[in-house]
């Protein structure tokens, strides 16, 4: 295997970010993709024990064109062969169904859209991975996400913070913003401080099989197969009517668990668009009437929101920010979703299991069941997932 100078000499900064390993024994989450691998060679050249494990998350039909476990489970053990380190498959899929699932399920006969990647990590990657290896004698886990932990001291003593990725375009602290004290205490994400270019540009030049590999998109047990096919498989259709926001019927929905708002194709409005130019978009769902409301035009003023409510918070840090008052934050940066800019807003506490936000510009599409999640500046505070929103 390569080593770090016939790599790039610029590494040896970059590597002085990641605490030497003196021979300590760590689990790195090996996926099959090129960051997770990338991340066993920096641990290694840092000094660490490194045992590699593939986790097997979905039973369901994993042998279908959509599923590509069996692949990543192969590019997995050639990455392993190449990096030198010994590696297990381990089968989390019962308690995949059950903690993660499950929830996806109830959340969307709900009517809400989740996002089941951020319940995956504090549940599956972040509790049965490090229980498990844990058992297996190692000191540390480690997976390829792109984000960063820092261990700040204060009057309260030691704490993790949880820190954006240096790459902006991959940064993954909004999917890892449900991880405990506990849990960041226990992992290291290797890649956090490299560029995706940078990651690639060291997987190739160390020989790793994957180096060109595409990167993952989309929820692991529904793959590339079109969503509402695989959905109907496990939730039942109820057809309604779609109405506009006049009330007026336009057509008949197949159900309101089909549908997220700010959806604007596969509504089943055909080509109409009313004589105004403009394309419909989902904008609210009346669960008592089985009613699904569209409007016309991406700014149309029911999509976009103000103020919402969450529930279900959680703290990195164990408890709200220190500087909530009456009168609430306004330094803080929110995201309603994954891939969007942080939005100024100020920060209201409820009940200890719920927040408020109040944003200074509107923002579009605010979908109950998905997470808000909250920033200062580098620093990912936590979150909660969204309630309701308000115009």
């Amino acid at each position: 295997m390569a080593s770090i100078e016939t790599v790039d000499t610029r590494l040896n900064e970059l590597l002085a970010a990641i605490p030497a390993g003196d021979g300590r024994r760590i689990v790195v989450g090996l996926s099959g993709g090129v960051d997770s691998s990338v991340s066993a060679w920096l641990l290694k050249q840092r000094g660490y024990q490194v045992t590699g494990l593939f986790m097997k998350n979905w039973e369901d039909d994993d042998d279908a064109e959509y599923c590509s476990t069996r692949q990543d489970l192969i590019d997995a053990v050639s990455a392993a062969e190449v990096l030198g380190v010994d590696i297990e498959a381990v089968n989390f899929a019962a308690e995949y169904k059950d903690r993660v699932f499950a929830e996806f399920l109830r959340e969307y006969s709900a009517g809400r859209t989740p996002n089941p990647d951020v319940l995956c990590n504090a549940e599956i990657k972040f509790k049965a991975f490090l229980d498990h290896a844990m058992r297996l004698g190692g000191e540390l886990i480690a997976t390829g996400h792109y984000a960063r932990i820092h261990c700040a001291v204060d009057d309260q003593g030691l704490h993790h913070q949880l820190l954006r990725g240096v790459d902006p375009g991959k940064d993954q602290s909004y999917f890892l913003h449900r991880l405990s004290q506990a849990q960041l205490a226990r992992a290291m994400f290797p890649v956090g401080h490299l560029h995706k270019r940078q990651v690639r540009e060291i997987a190739h030049r160390i020989g790793l099989p994957n180096a060109a590999k595409r990167d993952s998109t989309g929820i692991c047990f529904i793959g590339e197969r079109p969503f509402r096919e695989f959905l109907n498989r496990y939730l039942p259709m109820k057809p309604g009517p779609i109405l506009d926001e006049n009330g007026r019927r336009l057509g008949e929905h197949v159900g309101l668990s089909f549908y997220t708002l700010g959806q604007r194709k596969g509504i089943g409005l055909g080509g109409s668009r009313d004589g105004s130019g403009e394309p419909w978009y989902v904008a609210r769902k009346d669960l008592d009437a089985n009613a699904l409301y569209v409007v016309q035009g991406h700014d149309h003023p029911w999509l976009l929101a103000r103020t919402l409510d969450a529930k279900a918070v959680h703290w990195i840090a164990g408890t709200a920010p220190s500087e909530v008052s009456p009168g609430g934050v306004a330094t803080l940066g929110a995201k309603t979703r994954y891939r969007q800019s942080d939005a100024h807003c100020r920060l209201f506490a409820q009940a200890s299991d719920g927040f408020s936000l109040a944003f200074d510009e509107p923002q579009w599409a605010v979908t109950p069941g998905q997470s808000a999640v909250l920033y200062q500046a580098e620093v990912c505070l936590g979150g909660g997932i969204i309630h309701a929103a308000q115009a």
